[in-house]
């Protein structure tokens, strides 16, 4: 998601206890950043941050990373939360996210993710086989994806690219608001999908650990 540039990004940024400046140095030990051992939930492309900063506050006992790519977008989250101690942000391109994370993941959200229409562009999306790859080599138990978009496409492609993967589609909804989902907590960009009276697709898909 991009963003008009946010003048005094980089003193927000620099000013932010919740930010993560130096990721690398964590790979294998976020554990110790949070300060116990509650299962970590990361969410790859966190936009403006509602989604994980609401999360984080409704349940405590888990860790929440948000991860978002653009500078000014990051910077508008960090506005709306001082320091809440089971959130941290990461400013990163999802590629890196090997660098990153060492099996220690429990549940990774992707939450209205760029579809990359373009066939030839599939391997950016982030349900392709090339990010599916990098994945299971940060989880640290079962390997856990949540999925919400507002895009059939991508959201079709995702299931076939998951199960033939070896994931188990576990829940699905083809619009989680007739579904009623009363758990949901939802983005920016979803709250603007349902003003529109737009579908929204969501699923969860599992590898567990002793298959």
């Amino acid at each position: 998601m991009r963003l008009r540039n946010v003048k005094n990004k980089d003193e927000i940024m620099k000013q932010a206890k919740s930010l993560e400046e130096n990721p690398n140095k964590n790979k294998g030990n976020w554990n110790k950043v949070f300060k116990n051992n509650n299962p970590i939930h990361i969410e790859i492309g966190m936009g403006k941050g509602k989604f994980i900063i609401e999360n984080a506050i409704k349940y405590p006992d888990i860790n929440f990373i948000g991860i978002e790519k653009y500078d000014s977008v990051i910077a508008r989250a960090l506005e709306k939360v001082e320091e809440l101690p089971n959130l941290r942000m990461i400013r990163m391109n999802a590629m890196e996210i090997e660098d990153i994370f060492d099996k220690e993941i429990d549940v990774i959200y992707l939450n209205f993710s760029d579809p990359w229409p373009k066939k030839r562009h599939q391997d950016r999306r982030l349900t392709s086989h090339q990010f599916l790859d990098k994945y299971k080599n940060i989880f640290k138990n079962d390997n856990i994806i949540i999925q919400k978009t507002d895009n059939r496409n991508l959201f079709e492609y995702s299931i076939v690219s998951l199960t033939t993967y070896k994931y188990e589609i576990e829940e699905i909804s083809l619009d989680i608001y007739k579904d009623d989902l009363t758990e949901n907590i939802s983005t920016e960009f979803e709250d603007k999908f349902v003003k529109l009276n737009l579908p929204i697709y969501r699923l969860k898909a599992i590898i567990k650990k002793n298959n």
